[in-house]
């Protein structure tokens, strides 16, 4: 028997945990912006793997990239060399503020790594008993045990508890809140740029460029996570550009490789002091094929000029959406920068509409019950965009109050 979404709904009840939610869906194909199901169903993808396709499903140079380095040599583990982990940190040198790069193999493990660099880095290198961790509250850093804890949001780690402790949390873009808690035991202060699975909220740009300067002045170190806003998402390599400042460590994961599981923290040199032979490290961090595959994907960015696209045509997103709100009474809200994007609704009916863009052919993302997130490849087209907007329209009309 062919395998089909039965045969897939079957296997998930008989064999894996049932900790996803899915749509009733099974993609079998993609390319570019596309999707294709079991059926041979087409669809456009606003979802692009929750951000990591960034230059689009199965590009013919990422694909190039990975067999050729797979037919070469899959891994070794880092007790040894190998040319494409090389290669993509001096990349990621040549085009951030960073000087040092750790290899890892998600979001979450680039998180807990800029943790333990952040509080090593004090107690070892400045010789400072400082600790505490500070996030915002509705933040998202990941799903192991440290970086839940950083995360601002208590439904998500109150079931796994106790938690790591060392962590405080303040509401995003408030900065005296931030000031407040900011003192001489403050280790780092870790901010999303843009707050992605909390909802899609926007940085102020007083409040960043404010909290670098207070942790330059406190001496705490400032952590950008950009695992969903980097990777030209937001019409600039990496978020904070927008804001005119850099951090002292960052994180990326999600879009660095095209598709392929990958992590990554950044630093400076100074930094970098923190971490030394044996400290911390990873099996498949670094992976050949996996940074072959990120060499590639940056290589497409800059040659397809994707990050320009999506400013400007997440511009036009942006502007569409922003025409539904003022068009139909079921939104209250539009946020976002570039590709990534989100829309609040008035009622509680996002997974409604997920699941019925779904059935005429358009892959979207609900964040909770009133929220839809928007994070296409980065060469998505306005037609395509049009044809979305234009399906909302007609769904959004069945939610007004």
């Amino acid at each position: 028997m062919d395998y089909d979404l039965e045969k897939a709904k079957s296997q998930e009840n008989d064999f894996l945990m049932r900790n996803y939610a899915r749509l009733p869906v099974l993609f079998v194909r993609g390319h570019g912006t596309r999707l294709w199901d079991d059926t041979g169903k087409e669809y456009v993808d606003f979802v692009s793997g929750l951000g990591a396709c960034v230059a689009g499903h199965c590009h013919p140079e990422i694909i190039a990239a990975i067999v050729r380095q797979a037919s070469q040599l899959i891994h070794v583990s880092n007790l040894y060399f190998n040319r494409p982990q090389g290669e993509l940190a001096e990349m990621l040198a040549r085009f951030t503020f960073a000087e040092k790069t750790f290899f890892c193999n998600s979001g979450t493990e680039a998180v807990e790594a800029a943790l333990k660099l952040a509080r090593k880095y004090m107690r070892a290198v400045r010789g400072e008993e400082r600790y505490v961790i500070v996030s915002a509250l509705r933040s998202f850093h990941g799903r192991g045990y440290g970086a839940m804890a950083a995360t601002g949001q208590p439904g998500k780690s109150q079931l796994f508890g106790p938690m790591p402790e060392g962590f405080v949390h303040v509401p995003f873009n408030d900065l005296p809140a931030l000031e407040a808690v900011v003192g001489e035991d403050t280790c780092a202060v870790l901010l999303e740029p843009i707050q992605g699975e909390g909802g899609v909220y926007v940085a102020d740009p007083g409040y960043l460029k404010s909290a670098r300067e207070l942790c330059r002045d406190s001496g705490a170190l400032l952590i950008l996570d950009e695992v969903q806003s980097g990777m030209g998402r937001t019409g600039a390599l990496f978020a904070h550009e927008h804001y005119g400042i850099t951090p002292d460590i960052m994180t990326i994961a999600k879009g660095l490789a095209g598709g392929l599981p990958i992590g990554a923290m950044l630093t400076t040199a100074e930094v970098a002091k923190g971490f030394g032979p044996g400290d911390y490290g990873t099996t498949f961090g670094g992976n050949p094929v996996v940074c072959s595959a990120a060499l590639a994907t940056l290589t497409v960015l800059f040659e397809e000029q994707l990050v320009e696209n999506a400013g400007q045509v997440g511009a036009y997103f942006k502007g569409k959406l922003e025409g539904l709100l003022r068009s139909s009474g079921a939104l209250s809200e539009v946020r976002g920068i570039g590709l990534m994007l989100a829309v609040e609704l008035k009622q509680e009916k996002a997974r409604e509409i997920v699941q019925s863009c779904l059935q005429q052919g358009y892959v979207v993302n609900n964040i909770g019950p009133n929220i839809l997130r928007f994070l296409p490849p980065l060469s998505i087209s306005t037609r395509e965009i049009d044809g979305l907007v234009a399906t909302l329209e007609g769904l959004l009309s069945g939610c007004e109050n």
